[in-house]
């Protein structure tokens, strides 16, 4: 399957929390989207990978996703050697997205970070010819998307543009909620993180907003890039 958006994370619940509004909106319009997590998540103080594993299911039905796998390298200790580089171009020349949605680029997370720059490794190096992978069906045909985005996640980055989700911040909302073992629940006997206390979804709802406001429609979702964006009309803008 060929897919037009395949975004990339670190961690099951990555992509909820930062583009799923974005994800949605372009599957609402007939694009064909996917998440492909890198680790299971396995390090998180909350839940276990089976769990997690179900929960990322659950959120890729809300999000009307047309494919999500996961990779299985080692959570908080994964590198960007040549091994793992080929796994992510392998799923790359796999789907053949005309866009990749990354971590950001800088983060809390370290493993962020260091996701970022193993996506960016493969999206270019998945083009290069003398680059040789294989699946199942044999060698594989070099492919480089067009375009490299990286959603902004915990660390408050200024966006370069934003996607209005207006439409799909319930959505949105809902696939969080999927991963109910990550987020608030008042009748979890699990230990408080980060991420646990209801604050921190009104931090993603507040933050919507106000790039939301920022651009005239209510919720918005940023991203930062580091190609030149170009546009055949001005009035292509919002």
């Amino acid at each position: 399957m060929k897919l037009d958006l395949l975004a990339i994370a670190a961690h099951p619940d990555d992509v909820e929390l930062s583009c799923s509004g974005t994800m949605i909106a372009h599957a609402a319009q007939g694009y064909k989207t996917g998440i492909l997590d890198l680790t299971e998540g396995e390090m998180s103080t909350r839940g276990t990978p089976e769990l997690r594993a179900r929960e990322s299911k659950n959120a890729g039905k809300i999000m009307n996703l047309s494919i999500r796998e996961n990779l299985g390298l080692p959570d908080a200790t994964f590198d960007l050697s040549v091994e793992n580089q080929l796994k992510v171009i392998q799923i790359i020349r796999k789907y053949r997205p005309e866009i990749i949605l990354a971590n950001a680029s800088y983060d809390r997370h370290p493993d962020h970070g260091r996701a970022a720059a193993l996506i960016e490794e493969a999206f270019f190096k998945a083009g290069l010819v003398k680059i040789i992978t294989e699946d199942a069906e044999g060698i594989q045909a070099p492919w480089r998307p067009k375009k490299l985005y990286h959603y902004i996640q915990s660390v408050s980055i200024t966006p370069d543009f934003v996607c209005d989700i207006s439409p799909y911040m319930k959505q949105k909302m809902e696939a969080i909620y999927a991963f109910k073992s990550q987020f608030y629940d008042p009748s979890s006997r699990e230990p408080n993180t980060y991420i646990s206390s209801p604050d921190f979804l009104q931090l993603i709802e507040a933050r919507s907003r106000e790039w939301g406001h920022r651009v005239g429609v209510q919720y918005a979702e940023g991203f930062t890039q580091k190609q030149y964006l170009g546009v055949k009309s001005l009035f292509d803008f919002i």
